[in-house]
């Protein structure tokens, strides 16, 4: 299973991109993959739960806030389920969105993300009537390592809206 979170082109600013990028390159230069189970935890620490405090703040536009655009991207998430993978649980914040899901053996991580993103930003930009990026080119994924992972990941996406003090319409969660 793995754990993925991906955002809105504008919930980083670029001063703090800069700065998780650059802190992000020189541990990962000193710890080069792949990671034990601590090097993971240090890593999660370190700079996804940092990146989740200012993307929970509310940065950006927020445009998945509205409930017909979050809707499109939790239908992206559903359409290959089953065939190109088995969803098991995620969240769509106002600027980001988290996934928990099992990539099927043979379709690769990236090529899933790419088609949800694309896609998501084709007909989101369509709604808005704009052009261009949508979300940020990188994303955030976690190799599940064990059953206690798993559980904390399930629990970390159903209590993240809680979390960041949203009202029940700006977000969508699902859980299989």
């Amino acid at each position: 299973m793995q754990f993925v979170t991906w955002t809105l082109g504008d919930a980083l600013p670029a001063v703090r991109r800069a700065q998780i990028a650059r802190e992000r390159a020189e541990w990962v230069s000193l710890n080069p993959k792949p990671w034990s189970g601590d090097q993971e935890r240090k890593y999660y620490q370190l700079f996804s739960e940092r990146v989740q405090e200012w993307l929970d703040a509310g940065a950006g536009d927020c445009v998945l806030k509205q409930p017909r655009l979050s809707r499109i991207v939790a239908d992206a998430l559903h359409y290959f389920d089953g065939e190109r993978l088995r969803l098991d649980s995620y969240v769509v914040m106002p600027n980001h969105v988290h996934v928990l899901f099992a990539p099927h053996p043979d379709h690769a991580l990236e090529q899933i993300l790419k088609s949800w993103k694309g896609f998501t930003a084709r007909v989101i930009n369509q709604h808005l009537n704009r052009s261009g990026s949508l979300w940020m080119k990188d994303y955030w994924d976690s190799l599940i390592r064990s059953r206690e992972h798993y559980l904390h990941v399930r629990r970390y996406i159903s209590e993240n809206p809680q979390k960041a003090k949203l009202p029940p319409h700006t977000y969508l969660l699902w859980h299989r």
